[in-house]
């Protein structure tokens, strides 16, 4: 982690320093912009491995920065605003945002999301772990996996959500992200279908499907796998 630069968009002076003051206490680089303009000069002049950016800022929209840092950067964004509207939300991480959290925010849980982002980042989207989850271990190479009774079916569409979910452990997946990779974009809006098989993963791999732990919904916007700070994986 030492070193690594971490962007802060935000049109808030208060924000920017506390933000500022947390990431630099907690090891990394830090650069900040208040305006989409000095957000976008700040990572073309030194790209960040990592961006926290605002959605509403004086110059333009943080959708738009996002779209446009995602056309020559794969550096993980985290959208933070006030914004509540679920459509926004959406478009953000439709437009390559890795997650979302809301002000007023928890700085615990967002150096979490920073640190599961960068994770994901690094590992890389081919690398496929060993998932443990409780007491049910899945290795995804091998599409295997086991709990303390014995074998454990998944069909191969469950492991390809699953995959999918494992490859941004710890992140938003939106809906039609989830959907297009399974089942491809003709099938866009079968989120009916999508619930069945968050459903039967979860009656698998959860101690208690009525309050999942691992297979999180994130309310009218898509799922989130919660791994242990490691990752899930040996």
């Amino acid at each position: 982690m030492s070193g690594q630069r971490v962007l802060i968009v935000d049109d808030e002076p208060q924000i920017l320093r506390a933000l500022r003051a947390t990431l630099h206490g907690a090891g990394y680089t830090v650069d900040v912009a208040a305006t989409a303009e000095e957000a976008l000069t700040a990572a073309a002049a030194h790209p960040p491995e990592a961006v926290i950016l605002d959605l509403v800022l004086p110059d333009g929209n943080g959708t738009d920065v996002c779209r446009e840092l995602r056309s020559w950067s794969q550096a993980p964004v985290i959208v933070l605003s006030a914004v509540g509207d679920e459509r926004q939300k959406i478009a953000a991480l439709d437009a390559g945002a890795d997650d979302y959290v809301a002000k007023p925010f928890s700085t615990p849980e967002l150096l979490a999301r920073v640190r599961a982002a960068l994770r994901r980042n690094a590992r890389g989207s081919d690398q496929l772990p060993i998932l443990r989850l409780g007491q049910v271990t899945v290795d995804l190479t091998k599409r295997t996996a086991h709990r303390p009774d014995g074998a454990l079916h998944l069909t191969p569409l469950e492991y390809r959500v699953l995959d999918c979910l494992v490859r941004n452990a710890g992140l938003i997946v939106t809906q039609a992200q989830l959907i297009n990779e399974v089942w491809g974009p003709k099938r866009l809006g079968d989120t009916r279908g999508l619930r069945a098989y968050i459903r039967m993963l979860r009656l698998k791999l959860e101690p208690d499907p009525r309050q999942p732990k691992y297979l999180i919904t994130e309310a009218g916007v898509g799922y989130r796998l919660q791994v242990d700070e490691d990752g899930g994986t040996p």
